[in-house]
């Protein structure tokens, strides 16, 4: 008998337990949903700039790389005001100031979003694929509908008076099952 009722408060306390972590998961779940929206919104993130958040127990980490130190310093301040952050580890990184890495962004921009396989693309609020250059290297980042597209957007971004092309780009299938 006594077996039982340690073995009853010992589930209790299991499933006490779970449901916290539970609670948790979805506190995090809906921090990050508004970091996204913010993120989203930020009018000044171009293509030019690339931003990764992740949450973990109201604790939220933010990477990626800027062209200007205001953004880093304001998407701090943003994502610090959402209800529910507990703490803000910003390691966004600002890019050089360049006038070779300037007209090296643009140069690949035009090549990618001008050519017709991406106008799609071009015509959104806020293009999938983000170009990355840093001491003349490149890298291309975000998402693409399909291989096809990745190493078109690769293809099209090598041979513009760049030193290295890094492709990062993501089919969209593969960013469902993360």
């Amino acid at each position: 008998m006594k077996f039982r009722f340690k073995l009853i408060w010992v589930l209790a306390a299991l499933l006490l337990m779970s449901q916290g972590a539970f609670a948790q998961d979805r506190r995090d779940v809906k921090i990050a949903d508004e970091v996204g929206r913010v993120l989203n919104r930020y009018p000044r993130l171009t293509i030019f700039d690339d931003i990764n958040a992740s949450v973990e127990n109201g604790a939220v980490a933010i990477t990626g790389k800027v062209t200007m130190p205001y953004k880093r310093d304001d998407l701090e301040k943003r994502i610090t005001a959402i209800d529910g952050v507990r703490s803000v580890r910003n390691d966004i990184s600002v890019l050089r100031v360049s006038q070779f890495d300037d007209e090296l962004r643009y140069r690949v921009a035009r090549a990618i979003y001008g050519n017709s396989s991406f106008w799609n693309y071009a015509a959104m609020a806020n293009p999938p694929i983000h170009i990355i250059v840093d001491g003349g290297r490149v890298t291309l980042a975000g998402v693409v509908n399909s291989n096809v597209e990745r190493v078109l957007a690769r293809s099209l971004a090598t041979g513009l008076g760049e030193f290295s092309v890094t492709n990062e780009l993501k089919i969209d299938a593969e960013t469902r099952t993360e």
